[in-house]
């Protein structure tokens, strides 16, 4: 029998699947990618924690307008349409 040669796969830092699960041993904390780096979310400048902060309540507030609007839509509709005989 021959034996194969197997073919040497290289690490090419490349992120398939994120296996940084809340739990496990591996897991590495409060990390924030920026810019292909990790940055530790403890030491971030005070305007940096701004700016998340800021990202972060007004994407809640968008959320919270598309479900309020959606609500607001579905009682128009259902006083003119559904309430009319």
């Amino acid at each position: 029998m021959e034996e194969e040669k197997k073919e040497q796969l290289e690490d090419d830092g490349r992120v398939i699947a994120n296996m940084n699960v809340d739990g496990m041993p591996w897991y590495a904390g409060d990390v924030l990618k920026q810019d292909g780096e990790a940055q530790d979310l403890k030491k971030l400048s005070k305007k940096q924690t701004l700016w998340l902060i800021l990202g972060v309540t007004g994407a809640a507030l968008l959320v919270a307008a598309v479900f309020a609007l959606g609500f607001l839509l579905f009682i128009l509709f259902a006083d003119n349409v559904w309430f009319q005989h």
